[in-house]
């Protein structure tokens, strides 16, 4: 007995596209210092209450003092530099996965904070910048008298 074999042209192809793909990311990988070389981009949460923006950018390993914050024409800055550890021969990486080098990140203020009165604090690694609303921004709540109009007609003219 004699089983068919259904022809299907295309099916080679995907694996002739993964050896492909497999030989230009061989070919093309950075390996070593050619990845420090890389730009990196800090992750960065932003969030509002009723009295400040909060910014949080993620900036392990960077020092302090290598760090740049400042406010030009309603737009913060956070400009540093995340430094490759020499403490380590590089023959002996496996694998280097984070990224090093400068960054910048710039966000938009709205008018509603005081750009002057900015706190930054720096702890496990974690930037936090505290940019404080302006009085007027602040919500402000309105206390509402309840009565009835005749009463209040009395009241204003003094019966």
């Amino acid at each position: 007995m004699r089983t068919i074999a259904r022809w299907e042209p295309f099916r080679g192809v995907t694996t002739l596209q993964g050896q492909i793909n497999r030989l230009f990311n061989d070919a093309f990988e950075r390996t070593g210092e050619e990845s420090n070389l890389s730009a990196w981009t800090p992750a960065v949460d932003i969030y509002e209450t009723e009295h400040e923006l909060v910014v949080k950018a993620d900036l392990p390993d960077v020092d302090p003092q290598d760090l740049d914050i400042g406010v030009e024409n309603n737009i913060l800055t956070i400009r540093g530099e995340r430094k490759f550890e020499k403490k380590v021969n590089e023959e002996n990486y496996v694998r280097v996965e984070r990224s090093y080098g400068s960054f910048a990140r710039s966000f938009t203020l709205a008018n509603t904070v005081n750009p002057e009165a900015i706190k930054a604090e720096y702890q496990n690694g974690v930037l936090t910048l505290s940019i404080p609303k302006r009085e007027e921004a602040k919500p402000k709540q309105i206390k509402v008298n309840v009565g009835t109009p005749a009463v209040a007609a009395a009241a204003a003219s003094g019966r």
